[in-house]
């Protein structure tokens, strides 16, 4: 299949616009992605998408509708997790089979990209819709957004085949995937990587406002000033995946994963002891933190397709999603005990430092991760 002269037309276009709209309506689908990962392989990625987004659309739109206890929240917004993985894993593995490796990170940037504006945007809308018309009106905003993303990942797709890849004969999943060090080591890079940064996403607005809090900020206020700050940082994480993919393109994944993993663990290891500084430097720490955690998120998945046959790229990215999701999942966990465990019981926390460098655990991970990694240098 011959590729675009460009790596952002107007499919490309498309599917990022999909991917934004989409995932404004929620962040975690981990057993989502197990699963539609690994029916890529089998169904074709195209098949995928288009069903993730669809029957997602529908289900968000029930979720604004009907989601109005506990019980109910509960069961419609597991629904509309379930449907959304497909979007992600399959998009990645669409832009695999559309790009070659001297334009493949580019693509895949822009693709996360959009993730990255549409978690901004999730934020920006909440403090709209909240004051105006409630929870209500939030949700159905966001469904809107995610019936729209469905219309986007149609209309990118209408003339995009659906390719089921054959396996070579004889070539099982555990030798293609478990025994390929190079996947092995991504996967284990991405999951580090999902580590500090779920964790930092989780924390720093709680962090924040603690230092405005100390510095004097009326409770409110710090709360609201934390969260502005915390949505730049997503638009920041835009500015990363964009640039990111492409300059690994450049050169090569490797280099630019051991540069970020680096730049990363040094911020998780600073950031915390920071608290009782002024905003401007926590604002100006916490963009190189937030541009550094989140800019190997596109090398990650170039290089992980370049690593792994076609055929079996779904089950790498399933098994890379459940292990990195899971790390995702237990980190910001991990961080508050931490956080208890060096402050005095039933106080406001002011020591963050310890909580912080126990995120950094993932930073130095990935980088020695991407350290072991043979260097596959696009030409």
């Amino acid at each position: 299949m011959s590729a675009p002269r460009a790596p952002r037309d107007f499919w490309l276009l498309g599917l990022c616009a999909s991917r934004f709209l989409i995932t404004v309506i929620q962040m975690v689908y981990a057993v989502s992605l197990l699963g539609f990962s690994w029916l890529a392989d089998r169904l074709g990625a195209r098949r995928i998408v288009l069903f993730s987004a669809t029957v997602g659309g529908a289900a968000a739109v029930a979720f604004a509708l009907f989601a109005r206890s506990y019980v109910s929240g509960l069961v419609l917004y597991s629904l509309v997790a379930l449907t959304q993985g497909g979007t992600y894993s399959g998009s990645l593995m669409l832009v695999a089979e559309r790009y070659d490796a001297a334009r493949r990170g580019s693509a895949m940037g822009w693709l996360i990209a959009g993730s990255s504006l549409s978690h901004a945007a999730s934020l920006v809308i909440a403090g709209i819709t909240l004051p105006r018309g409630g929870y209500p009106l939030a949700f159905a905003v966001a469904a809107v957004g995610t019936v729209l993303g469905a219309i986007a990942a149609a209309l990118a797709l209408r003339t995009t085949p659906n390719v089921v890849h054959q396996r070579h004969a004889g070539m099982r999943v555990q030798v293609e995937v478990l025994r390929n060090p190079d996947a092995m080591r991504l996967t284990a890079g991405y999951t580090f990587h999902s580590w500090e940064l779920l964790g930092m996403w989780a924390w720093v607005p709680a962090f924040v406002a603690a230092s405005l809090a100390a510095a004097g900020a009326a409770n409110l206020e710090a709360v609201r000033v934390g969260a502005w700050i915390a949505s730049s940082f997503h638009v920041v994480g835009l500015v990363a995946s964009s640039s990111m993919g492409h300059l690994s393109d450049r050169l090569g994944r490797r280099r630019v994963l051991l540069l970020l993993a680096a730049i990363s663990g040094a911020c998780s290891m600073l950031f915390g002891w920071l608290i009782a500084s002024p905003l401007l430097i926590l604002a100006v720490v916490g963009a190189v933190y937030a541009f550094a955690a989140l800019g190997d998120s596109p090398v990650l998945s170039a290089a992980l397709s370049e690593a792994v046959r076609p055929g079996y790229l779904g089950a790498a990215l399933a098994l890379r999603s459940f292990l990195g999701f899971g790390a995702g999942a237990i980190a910001p966990l991990v961080f508050g005990v931490v956080l208890d465990a060096t402050n005095a019981p039933g106080m406001t926390p002011t020591h963050w430092g310890w909580a912080f460098v126990a995120l950094g655990a993932g930073g130095v991970g990935a980088a020695v991760c991407a350290y072991g990694l043979r260097d596959r240098r696009s030409r």
